[in-house]
């Protein structure tokens, strides 16, 4: 399974995600890009296989990736202070890997009825979902 991480900024949302991936799926590819390349040194620091920065690369990335995972405002054009172009963002919608999105209430954009969670227990929340997906993909849930 091909595991997208994609973060912003100085990457540490994303350092945190591929650290806690590689921890408890240690067999998977993890790829990260970054939107700059603080961001994906940080990941690639982390323990990410492959990393990558800029448009083109999430463009590229997402067209292979089986998970996406990433705050949620990488679906959203502008957001996390405007590094998330609309190409990058409608390359995430459209690509045909399941999304994980962390939900990070900032850069003007609030989730309703989502409580205001640690990122201790929001990534553990993508670690269980990851497991689910993975489970799924060897046929061992149905």
């Amino acid at each position: 399974m091909n595991i997208l991480v994609i973060d912003a900024q100085g990457g540490g949302i994303g350092r945190q995600l591929v650290s806690a991936i590689k921890k408890n799926f240690p067999g998977q590819l993890v790829t990260a890009v970054g939107t700059n390349s603080a961001a994906a040194s940080a990941m690639l620091k982390a323990g990410a296989d492959e990393a990558a920065t800029g448009e083109n690369a999430v463009k590229v990335c997402c067209r292979r990736a089986d998970l996406i995972i990433g705050p949620v405002g990488i679906v959203i054009a502008d957001s996390l202070l405007g590094e998330i172009t609309p190409a990058m963002a409608v390359a995430v919608g459209q690509s045909n890997a399941k999304r994980i999105l962390i939900p990070i209430n900032h850069c003007d954009n609030y989730i309703v009825g989502v409580p205001d969670l640690s990122m201790a227990k929001l990534i553990d929340g993508v670690i269980k979902e990851i497991g689910l997906h993975i489970r799924q993909a060897e046929g061992l849930l149905v």
